[in-house]
């Protein structure tokens, strides 16, 4: 009790414009790595395959998009690792501002890459050498700003507060779906194939020098200079601190696995919405590219009410009911949606309508609830740790091979319900690690311990 309150008492000050700096820094940073992430997926599904896998058929080609797409995920781990290490260890605001100048710097590169028809083989080489040191930069960069932001935020508007982190994936994928959208109008085939394609990337060292800017400017978590500096004081409290940093207790810890089951829920959907069913409505059905990207642009506005609504809701009746909602929804409307999304001869308006509704529970409401139910699943000497590695390992499996998956089966199956299926699997995942979870909304973000080890 007395440590708690010492802990307590020794808390930094942080004022609300310190708070202002770090809701945009994460919605900034966030807003980076899904623009990237939009930017890449909507490339692979649509233009790729002819820059970068010319030889191949279409079905293949759109495989090996998938899969240079995938590439990304894999050094996504590893940099969740080595970055999530360094930052419950030297802080979260520099590692903050490392990730964010990584990631930037290889999203304008992909925009300068020779292509396939230039150099060869080299072209699709370059590609997956970027997106793996870009992918290590994003392994850490929304657990940082997540965590960040959830130990800056105070009690009882943690969920709304955290919800900026969420509208930063919803900016970026609007932003990058807006800029693909504004290509395939004004520009013909032949335009977008030879130079239109590489506008979209070059378009976010914008986003890059404001993110990096603000975050040179930013103040460490308070949490983490509490519990950092109790334990340079060797205090009773890091006396007593139990909390096992290695890596068997982290792979062994029920926590850890609650949470990576609600990471491979919702970032399996994305991957399979967002990326590959758009690929595969252009490419196997031959649907008009822009019924797809239009479709995400305006969810992606809705959403701009959905995420931070799910957020106070989640102040107010906690964690776990909204995640068991949205996820029983997914698996409920995933057949009808699909059905009526992959039906050429149905309505474009009630398609697109479809994919909206299906985008914004599977993929934008659960994420809304994401990264404050992550942070505040775990302890404060391995928080950004272990929410960088069981999202990473979630989204390696779920988003890296998914959408590669999908395209494999959709291929060898001659039909879309392989998507179907996926989703519902995928939803499964993430509604028995929500029924499975501790209620953890407003937990104190000091405890070193995990929520389901307390």
């Amino acid at each position: 009790m007395n440590n708690n309150m010492e802990l307590k008492q020794n808390t930094p000050e942080r004022s609300t414009s310190d708070l202002i700096k770090a809701a945009v820094s994460g919605w900034l940073g966030t807003a980076l790595e899904f623009m990237d992430f939009q930017l890449y997926s909507l490339g692979a599904a649509l233009v790729f395959h002819e820059i970068f896998f010319p030889e191949q058929s279409a079905a293949m080609a759109l495989i090996l998009a998938m899969g240079t797409y995938g590439a990304g995920y894999i050094a996504r781990i590893v940099g969740a690792f080595i970055f999530g290490r360094m930052g419950d260890t030297i802080g979260r605001k520099k590692v903050l501002f490392i990730t964010i100048t990584m990631m930037g710097i290889c999203t304008t590169l992909i925009g300068v890459l020779p292509t396939y028809a230039q150099i060869g083989i080299f072209a699709p080489i370059l590609l997956v050498t970027l997106r793996i040191v870009q992918g290590l930069g994003a392994g850490a960069e929304i657990s940082g700003a997540g965590t960040m932001l959830a130990e800056y935020a105070p009690k009882g508007k943690r969920g709304i507060i955290s919800s900026l982190v969420a509208m930063g994936t919803n900016c970026g994928t609007l932003s990058a779906t807006a800029i693909w959208a504004v290509m395939f109008f004004f520009l013909d085939k032949e335009q977008l194939l030879d130079w239109g394609w590489r506008i979209p990337f070059l378009s976010s060292v914008v986003v890059m020098f404001f993110a990096v800017w603000l975050r040179m400017n930013l103040k460490e978590s308070p949490v983490f200079e509490q519990v950092n500096e109790a334990t340079d004081n060797n205090t009773s409290t890091a006396k007593t601190d139990t909390s096992d940093s290695s890596i068997f207790a982290m792979f062994t810890s029920k926590s850890f696995w609650l949470a990576t089951g609600l990471r491979f829920g919702q970032a399996g959907n994305s991957g399979l919405i967002q990326t590959f069913l758009a690929g595969y409505l252009v490419q196997s059905l031959l649907f008009e590219k822009r019924i797809p990207t239009d479709a995400l642009m305006i969810s992606s506005v809705i959403g701009f009410l959905t995420i931070p609504l799910l957020g106070w809701i989640s102040d107010k009746i906690g964690r776990r009911l909204p995640y068991i909602v949205l996820n029983i929804g997914a698996i409920i409307l995933a057949y009808p949606m699909l059905s009526i999304i992959v039906d050429k001869s149905g309505d474009v308006n009630v398609i697109m309508a479809c994919l909206i509704i299906i985008h914004n529970i599977a993929v934008l409401g659960l994420f809304a609830l994401e990264n404050i139910t992550m942070a505040e699943i775990f302890g404060s000497r391995n928080r950004f740790t272990r929410m960088a590695i069981s999202k990473e390992t979630g989204g390696l499996v779920a988003v890296g091979f998914g959408p590669v998956l999908a395209g494999i089966f959709c291929n060898m199956t001659d039909s879309w319900l392989p998507i179907v299926v996926m989703i519902i699997i995928y939803s499964v995942i993430g509604l028995i690690s929500a029924i499975c979870m501790p209620e953890v909304k407003d937990r104190d973000l000091s405890d070193p311990k995990d929520a389901a080890e307390v």
